[in-house]
């Protein structure tokens, strides 16, 4: 038998999972979908594998992007978690900054949601540490173990978070706590916060160690189900999760770090948009995700992703490094409907059960899936590539029924309409990230995938300017192909608080210190990454600081070199804040945290590059022709039914060009082109749709 030679990648989307294949010895790529199974999610990704028919005994390495966490707290299923902190200090989590979400500014009835963890589940205990980490108060282990008495037996908690005052400094007692806790109850599942971040502000360390504890155990459950239906199947390959902040790591990893996974879905789009930004030379490019439930946009800036070092799950903070990506409730399965008179789509989702009406599985509300049946851009016998028919007549009764009569339009305006606010939405959630924070997207590509991304992506770019986008090959799998691509990876950080500037009157920070805190910091890097496999002597290191002007609220991430030169930090954030901001100013600065990304290299899936058409895809006569036919559909470019041509993506061929109306169909998705519109097949068989008067 030959060695193993295949990688396989599976995302779980809100609706359906994607599979994909790739061979390493041909470089060819092979994909499926399978319907999500949200009771068991587990069952979604096995179902996903067997449909692609692969051989799991080829496969060496299987890498995974879920959203089981994510939806553990939105959903509310994770586990019975308690808090252990000092005595006197029970309230934090309670408490949190005390801020109102934007949307509810001038909402004086607005409640906060539930809180993760009730009061009573909620222990202190005799100990303290100064903002030093100097002991006021010696922990007291009796204290501890009465506290994690009250909360297991008396309780009934199965999972427990240990965050104390100013442990980021010295993480002592929060390891002799959690020892302690281990020690009476080795059943109980203990998070610590020291573990998970060495930064401050005790609340947001207290939410992230609460939010691990919370997801932990259905993670590890869900993980431990997918290892042995794999197993059972022949798969004796490498097992990694995806990172929310690109990269990934070993499954073992993953289940005790399972806040890390829970933005890991999104991820694998990024990565792959990374990864394509150099291979195509487009350094600017915005990334264009839609899937079942959601679209998330983010900027890759001169080749790399915009990072960020704190997520947001409701309204918890998370402590992680994630990528800076905008997400909204709007994608294939958002529902349409009224109120008060006034149309609207999301954030509710039909998602997978029963999904939209078109599925056919009971689905009532018309969604966008719906919408995009009535306007003709999905054609329901070759949906899924024909192993999915859709219920064309159900979506337009329910559109007309629910939209369209309500409102006195005809079903086409109606569906029309929901593509409106859908496109509004979406205009505003890339000047988030964009127009907002300095950036002109018209000297950007945009980069369309997920099943719904290359429907509405060229109407976005007529709406802002936006110069060309771009469409890869099976765009709805495009994330599971990302993950392809991803290294292994983990992040460390320490807190500074210092001031940069060696004229401060206060004191600058020691370099000989900090040069001394990042080797410390790199040690831990590399020795999480030779336990996932990672020979030491090829690892990567990337330092960067956090740092602000000295009273600012915000900061910048710095990458800098080995070497800490004050003059040259200082001129890689005034170039940076500069170019995010417009100005930069003479204050001093301050270093808020370091952090150290040590990186496993992979092998990356090489672009392949199909033989070339002779640019007319709509030869007479020719049997390898791409033009199928003319269907009728809405033409955004003059807000009338038109007759589209319909081309089939297989078979265009680098060079080929044509003109909108048009609609490319390649089974799991359909890329829309309205009049106006131009389409040029790249020479990695990438489709380019630009403006006609941009030619």
């Amino acid at each position: 038998m030959s060695a193993p030679h295949i990688r396989l990648a599976v995302d779980i989307g809100g609706t359906f999972v994607d599979a994909m294949e790739l061979d390493t010895r041909t470089n060819q790529v092979r994909f499926r979908k399978a319907s999500t199974t949200p009771a068991r999610p587990w069952e979604g990704v096995l179902d996903a594998v067997t449909a692609l028919g692969t051989d799991l005994s080829q496969v060496e390495l299987f890498i995974h992007g879920t959203t089981l966490g994510l939806n553990a707290v939105l959903e509310r299923r994770g586990g019975a978690t308690g808090i252990i902190t000092n005595e006197g200090f029970r309230d934090i989590f309670l408490l949190g900054r005390g801020n109102v979400p934007a949307d509810h500014m001038y909402d004086f009835q607005y409640e906060r949601p539930e809180s993760l963890v009730k009061r009573r589940y909620t222990a202190g205990v005799t100990g303290r540490l100064d903002y030093r980490g100097r002991v006021v108060t010696e922990l007291d282990p009796d204290s501890v173990r009465a506290a994690a008495r009250t909360l297991v037996e008396g309780q009934g908690v199965g999972s427990i978070a240990v965050c104390f005052l100013h442990s980021h400094v010295d993480p002592r007692h929060e390891r002799a706590a959690a020892a302690l806790i281990r020690e009476a109850y080795p059943q109980v599942s203990v998070s610590v916060s020291t573990d998970i971040v060495r930064e401050h502000r005790e609340y947001e360390r207290t939410s992230t160690t609460v939010l691990e504890a919370y997801i932990r155990p259905i993670f590890e459950r869900y993980v431990d189900e997918l290892e042995s239906g794999l197993a059972a199947r022949g798969f004796t390959g490498r097992f990694l999760i995806m990172r929310s902040g690109g990269g990934s790591m070993t499954s073992a990893m993953a289940k005790t770090s399972p806040t890390h996974t829970v933005l890991s879905g999104p991820a694998g789009g990024i990565v792959g948009a990374a990864y394509l930004a150099g291979a195509l030379g487009r350094d600017n490019l915005l990334t264009f995700d839609i899937g079942g439930t959601s679209l998330d946009a983010c900027v890759i800036e001169r080749g790399s992703p915009v990072a960020a070092y704190e997520a947001q799950l409701e309204h918890f903070p998370l402590l992680i490094p994630t990528y800076d990506i905008r997400t909204i409730g709007a994608g294939g399965g958002s529902i349409a409907w009224l109120d008060r008179g006034l149309l609207k789509v999301g954030p509710q989702s039909a998602g997978a059960d029963p999904g939209p009406v078109c599925y056919g599985r009971g689905g009532q509300r018309p969604t966008v899936t719906d919408a995009s049946v009535v306007l003709g851009y999905v054609d329901p016998d070759r949906f899924l590539a024909g192993t999915m028919g859709l219920q064309a007549a159900a979506a337009r009764a329910a559109l007309d029924e629910q939209i369209a009569a309500p409102l006195g339009l005809t079903p086409t305006a109606a569906a029309a309409g929901v593509y409106d606010v859908l496109l509004a939405r979406t205009v505003g959630a890339v000047r988030q990230i964009t127009v907002e924070r300095g950036h002109d997207p018209r000297v950007f590509s945009l980069l369309a995938f997920g099943g719904a991304g290359p429907l509405l992506a060229p109407l976005l770019a007529r709406e802002m300017g936006i110069r060309e986008v771009v469409v890869p090959f099976a765009p709805s799998g495009f994330s599971a192909w990302g993950m392809l691509s991803a290294d292994i990876v983990d992040d460390f950080s320490r807190t500074v608080l210092a001031t940069l500037d060696a004229d401060a009157p206060e004191g600058s920070v020691d370099l000989a210190v900090l040069e001394s805190t990042f080797a410390e910091v790199e040690a831990e890097a590399v020795g999480s990454l030779v336990e996932q496999g990672v020979d030491a002597a090829s690892a990567v290191l990337e330092r960067q600081l956090e740092l602000r002007y000295l009273g600012q609220e915000h900061s910048l991430i710095v990458t800098i070199g080995t070497d800490l030169d004050r003059d040259a930090i200082r001129a890689a954030f005034t170039e940076l804040h500069r170019t995010r901001y417009g100005h930069a100013m003479s204050n001093r600065l301050q270093i808020l945290n370091l952090r150290v990304r040590g990186i496993g290299r992979t092998t990356r899936p090489e672009l392949v590059r199909p033989a070339a058409g002779d640019g007319d895809p709509t030869r007479d006569g020719d049997p390898t022709r791409a033009l199928l036919g003319h269907r009728d559909a809405f033409d955004f470019g003059t807000r009338e039914v038109a007759s589209f041509a319909v081309y089939d993506r297989s078979k265009l061929a680098p060079g080929d060009r044509f003109a909108g109306p048009a609609l490319v169909d390649e089974g799991t998705s359909t890329t829309v082109v309205p009049s106006g519109q131009r389409v040029e097949v790249d020479p990695h068989g990438y489709l380019l749709v630009t403006l006609e008067e941009a030619k």
